[in-house]
């Protein structure tokens, strides 16, 4: 399939959101700026094991094929397609998507791509529908209720403390059903408005902010933010510094994200010539919590063979969303946590023609389809954990997706 595709700068576009229809919308914004895109021009799914590999491959091939006019030429202009990914191997599929059309701002500069088929019309504007809020929304538990996911965080403990694995991130559900088919532009709009820091989200049906850059590869550069260790916050600024100075003193905090860089920069390390990785974290403050967070910084050293994707691949799963070591963290998920994850904790984000491109991970986020809604919120298990306070904390962590469902 040869698609044809032209980005041409336009004036400033100060709202993506309020340009974005309400059919296959993609998102992918942070303090206003980044991308917003719908139709479908091209997209494929995959699974299982080689579903990283099938999708770079389709990608590839579809670029080297591809006709492309690019007038703008920044990261993110010209062809972009749109990813999400599945957290294990199986079950679950992974999808890659390219928007027929994209508007994206970076900084003064603006932007319009529109991709279609060759032979075919170059896709028409579409009316954008007012966006309409979710109503009657009522929650459920999901796969494990708040007595019998502690058990199973005890069943980690007890497991740890006997050797068998030194982390394990244990993750649980919650259901939110409407009394209509959901409009994904509504939460998405309230997260991008309540966490402007986070990176907003939404690709064929996964949405969330997430906190988390599990890779950005840009000109060479390859960066990677690790969250790991989390406190609520109080909403008094003076408690919430005693309580930052507090997590950032945390031993199992500390440890905790100790295991969640060393995995990502034994990642990343084959594919850099150099790298910075700093020695202490700093404490992130996000409206609702504040996590442990360490930038891991290289100079990728293969760029033309080893695209922003398969650098997520390679960091996939991290110690933030699996556990250390990784394939038994990774294993004991599948035996006790009791639900499928799909695309929660997976990468998410965009590729562009060139490689380069920005993976999230697939946190404070949800699933959509027709008038329900599931969110997801994880948190590291590791020897010293008290059942009680990971729930609260997995409580703290479905605020910002709850209060997006139900715009409060």
């Amino acid at each position: 399939m040869v698609v044809v595709t032209e980005a041409v700068e336009v004036a400033a576009v100060e709202a993506l959101l309020d340009h974005l229809p309400r059919t296959e919308p993609v998102t992918w914004l942070r303090n206003g700026e980044g991308m917003v895109g719908w139709g479908v021009a091209a997209r494929v799914r995959t699974s299982g094991s080689t579903r990283f590999r099938d999708a770079d491959k389709w990608w590839s091939e579809l670029c080297d094929q591809a006709q492309v006019r690019d007038e703008v030429d920044e990261p993110g202009t010209g062809l972009v397609a749109f990813g999400s990914f599945a957290f294990a191997d199986h079950p679950g599929d992974s999808v890659l998507t390219v928007p027929s059309v994209l508007l994206g701002r970076r900084g003064s500069v603006a932007w319009r791509t529109t991709v279609h088929v060759a032979g075919a019309p170059t896709p028409a504007d579409v009316e954008v529908e007012p966006v309409v809020a979710p109503t009657g929304v009522l929650f459920s538990d999901g796969a494990l209720d708040g007595e019998t996911w502690m058990g199973v965080v005890a069943d980690a403990v007890d497991r740890i403390n006997a050797g068998d694995l030194e982390k394990v991130v244990l993750a649980r559900d919650l259901i939110a059903t409407a009394d209509a088919e959901v409009d994904v532009r509504a939460p998405v709009a309230h997260l991008a408005t309540h966490y402007p820091t986070c990176w907003t989200f939404h690709v064929d049906g996964m949405f969330g902010a997430t906190p988390e850059m599990l890779v950005r590869r840009e000109r060479g550069l390859v960066t990677s933010r690790v969250l790991a260790g989390t406190i609520r916050r109080t909403g008094d600024d003076e408690r919430d510094l005693a309580l930052a100075a507090t997590l950032a003193r945390s031993s199992k905090d500390l440890e905790e994200h100790e295991y969640a860089v060393r995995s990502v920069a034994d990642a990343l390390e084959p594919h850099c010539s150099s790298m910075n990785v700093p020695e202490s974290p700093f404490v992130l403050h996000l409206p609702n919590v504040m996590h442990l967070a360490t930038d891991v910084n290289g100079v990728v050293h293969d760029a033309a063979t080893v695209s922003s994707l398969r650098l997520a691949e390679s960091l996939h799963p991290s110690a933030a969303v699996g556990g250390t070591p990784t394939p038994v963290a990774v294993a004991l998920i599948a035996e006790i946590e009791g639900m499928d994850r799909g695309r929660y904790a997976g990468p998410v984000g965009w590729i562009d023609a060139d490689g380069d491109g920005e993976w999230g991970i697939a946190l404070r986020s949800a699933s959509v389809e027709g008038a329900q809604v599931r969110l997801f919120a994880g948190c590291g298990i590791v020897g010293d954990s008290a059942p009680e306070a990971e729930l609260a904390e997995s409580q703290a962590k479905f605020v910002p997706v709850r209060d997006a469902v139900t715009g409060a």
